[in-house]
């Protein structure tokens, strides 16, 4: 999604457009707070919007447990009420001592089914100055849906947000959020239903069987979105040894995750608590929202599973975003921002991206978006000691918040930038992760992490002077012409970079 309307800043900026975290309407976003009171958890995050892919500029979460008696009582629970109030009682002095504005709060099913959900608003206010707004489950639906947006703009098939007393399920391409419904078939509220698990998986099985009635397109992809859900992704993880810890954008078949929920249904909750490291609260829920999981892919049948770390308080945050900024590319801007922020020479990555284009001639917009990147944060880690700056590099790209970046995009960002300060990757530690991606990738990926390593030796006060490179594919020749008046930039140590380069693609290299 490359975001832009054809306007002068296309020419000047190219296919992603001018930044736009400096306009006044981004600007606003700079510090915006949610909070969420889940069935389950009741969480605060302040972002740091400015940028399309925003940081977590503050992250807190309390595990009170508002729903844990409602199956029974209809009633909020005494002690998760104590405990979510004395929590909203933090986060509101907090907000105010962050300079956050503005503040959404959001309650989902739990204070919305509860016979005394209005009287907990009413108190939450009075003791807190917080305004709860009650989403009804379609509307929170239409919010989980905008999270997935915000980190997939070209996101297309079923977004499915599990919380603790509901789940929720929403038709999704295109930008648009389409059909949606909601059911009870949260983890804690089944957790309560007397006849163990013959009785629940009863329960969820007809249940789903209204679900896709409900719903009865076809899906490719299952986008999953839930503290429940991403637990599950993280066993699976461990079961697979799966090398990279990042649950955003993390796939899974449906065949290996149906293996995951028979191998979690033998363990304990200790035991899964060891592995993940999540909280018990949590993980008492895990083997319940596993059953509804295998009754999903049953019966959807999707052919893939996403996991999604962005959900309805994203959602929240791209509600308010403007519309420009909505279609832009969360990895581009994310790039951009990093860039302003943490370069020596902010603005050069543009140039640099100029400079090596010809390297690589034309290609598709996945892997031109990657090149792109990689040019912006070229230079983000340079306060990292030389002897440890290419893992930073690879480390950085690999673990970031970063919205519309796959795993394997992660790993070709990662080695790029590795190569951007380092010639070979032998006696690193990411073999494992290397083996994630494809030989010619890997290829693919130190060509341009060393031809920036090459550029960035010819950063000019005037970009028309470092020179032009053409590649000849068919002759296998990599030709550099140099600008008369900055030619002295190429010494000794650029010619060795040059000859790696060039090794690197199998060419001989002509200078003029």
């Amino acid at each position: 999604m490359d975001g832009t309307q054809p306007d002068a800043s296309t020419e000047e900026f190219g296919p992603f457009g001018r930044p736009l975290f400096d306009d006044p309407k981004s600007k606003a976003l700079s510090r915006v707070g949610t909070i969420d009171v889940g069935s389950n958890s009741v969480r605060l995050v302040v972002f740091d919007g400015a940028a399309r892919s925003p940081a977590y500029f503050y992250n807190e979460k309390i595990m009170a447990g508002l729903g844990a008696d409602m199956r029974e009582t209809g009633r909020l629970s005494v002690e998760g009420r104590a405990r979510a109030l004395s929590a909203l009682k933090r986060f509101a002095l907090l907000c105010k001592g962050l300079d956050v504005n503005p503040m959404t709060a959001v309650a989902t099913a739990a204070v919305r089914d509860a016979e005394d959900g209005p009287e907990f608003c009413e108190e939450v206010l009075s003791e807190t100055g917080i305004k709860l707004w009650v989403a009804s489950g379609t509307e929170e639906a239409r919010l989980s849906a905008q999270g997935v947006f915000l980190g997939w703009p070209d996101a297309k098939g079923l977004m499915c947000d599990i919380g603790g007393s509901s789940m929720e399920l929403a038709e999704i391409g295109e930008g648009v959020v389409g059909k949606r419904v909601t059911s009870e078939l949260g983890p804690l509220k089944l957790k309560g239903l007397k006849g163990g698990y013959d009785a629940r998986k009863a329960l969820i099985d007809k249940t789903i069987d209204g679900l896709v009635e409900d719903m009865p397109n076809t899906y490719h992809t299952l986008y999953l979105v839930g503290g429940s859900w991403r637990a599950i992704a993280r066993l699976d993880m461990e079961r697979r040894g799966y090398p990279l810890k990042v649950l955003h954008e993390y796939r899974m078949t449906p065949g290996a995750i149906l293996k995951t929920v028979k191998w979690i249904r033998g363990k304990s909750v200790d035991e899964l608590r060891a592995i993940t490291g999540n909280s018990e609260a949590r993980m008492r829920l895990v083997p319940i929202a596993a059953q509804v999981l295998k009754s999903l892919i049953q019966r959807f049948k999707p052919k893939e599973l996403a996991t999604s770390s962005y959900g309805i308080r994203e959602g929240l945050l791209y509600e308010q975003m403007p519309f420009e900024l909505k279609r832009r590319d969360p990895l581009i801007e994310a790039c951009r921002w990093d860039e302003a922020k943490n370069a020596r020479i902010p603005g050069f990555g543009r140039q640099l991206h100029k400079f090596i284009e010809p390297i690589f001639g034309p290609v598709k917009h996945e892997r031109a978006r990657l090149i792109r990147a990689a040019c912006l944060l070229h230079d983000v880690s340079w306060r990292a000691h030389p002897d440890y700056r290419a893992e930073v590099c690879f480390d950085n790209a690999t673990r970031a918040n970063l919205g519309g970046l796959d795993h394997p995009g992660r790993i070709f960002l990662g080695v790029a930038l590795l190569h951007r300060y380092k010639n070979s990757r032998e006696g690193t530690r990411f073999d494992e992760l290397f083996e994630l991606l494809p030989e010619k990738d890997l290829k693919a990926a130190e060509i341009l992490g060393k031809a920036m390593r090459f550029g960035a030796m010819f950063s000019v006060e005037r970009p028309e002077l470092m020179g032009k490179f053409k590649y000849r594919p068919k002759k296998h020749v990599l030709q550099l012409t140099l600008h008369p008046e900055t030619r002295g930039l190429f010494g000794e140590v650029a010619q060795a970079r040059l000859n790696s380069l060039a090794s690197s693609m199998e060419a001989t290299v002509e200078v003029t």
